[in-house]
This record gives structure tokens, C-alpha cells and sequence, in this order.
């Protein structure tokens, strides 16, 4: 994004045809490069390679904050988060400017939570290569 146009509050999530977004950025996002340099936060501990994505706190869906939409959304903070999860490999990658999308991505972290197992990571890891190949909603 351009340096110029960022937010400090109410910060809103990129949009398909986003005007704050570089060229350079659109090619980076969709072939998900730009998650790379989160590998630095996975070998720190701070991340793990699959959990539930990361969202600014001030992040709204449906003009309201996604703490105020849902209210288990703080349950997804168990774990630590992850650069790929079980809501973006079902498709629920990518904007929630709706509420229905904000529930149905929190419905599959928690799944992902609550049934979490070694093999799972691992097909979720799988899965993610596709979602990669042929992305959907990245922008």
C-alpha cells in the first residue's frame, strides 16, 4: 500500500480494486508473497505456520468492531496466530466487510481450535498450497 495512506484508527481492510494499493503490492498479495517475512515471527514463537489469522484491533465488519459482533471472537486468542488457517483454506480468506463473513471465518477457527490435531496442521498446510496456486480473495 502507499505509505502515505495508512490509518491509525478504524482501520479498514483492502478491498478488491483498492486505490491505497501499489501495483507491486496487487502482485505480491495475490501470489501471497507478502506473507513471507511473517516466517521471521514463526521461528521467534511469536506466530505458528497454521492458527487463526491475525486482525488489527480496530478492524470493523459491518461498520462495527468484530469484538462487537461476535461475542466469543476473543476465544480465538487461545492460540497463537497463524499465516494460513482453516478459514482460508475453506475460502473465507481475504475481506470481512460483512458480519456473516466475520462469523463464518470465526466459526471455522474455532472448529480449527477445538479439533486441532498434528494431522490436521498438515492438511491444512496441504490445502494451503492450493489456496496459493489458485487464490481467490487475496487483494
Amino acid at each position: 500500500m502507499y505509505h502515505n495512506h495508512g490509518q491509525l484508527d478504524g482501520i479498514k481492510q483492502a478491498t478488491r480494486d483498492d486505490p491505497r494499493v501499489t501495483r507491486v503490492g496487487r502482485i505480491l498479495r495475490r501470489t501471497s508473497l507478502d506473507e513471507l517475512p511473517q516466517l521471521f515471527n514463526v521461528v521467534q514463537g511469536d506466530m505458528s505456520l497454521v492458527g487463526p489469522r491475525p486482525h488489527a484491533p480496530s478492524t470493523r465488519a459491518g461498520g462495527r468492531l468484530f469484538s462487537d459482533v461476535v461475542a466469543s471472537y476473543a476465544a480465538r486468542h487461545k492460540v497463537k496466530p497463524g499465516i494460513t488457517g482453516w478459514a482460508q483454506v475453506c475460502g473465507w480468506r481475504g475481506e470481512t466487510d460483512t458480519e456473516d463473513k466475520l462469523v463464518k471465518r470465526l466459526e471455522h477457527d474455532l472448529h480449527y481450535i477445538e479439533n486441532w490435531s498434528i494431522w490436521f496442521d498438515f492438511y491444512i498446510l496441504f490445502r494451503t498450497v492450493g489456496s496459493v496456486l489458485l487464490p481467490k480473495n487475496a487483494f
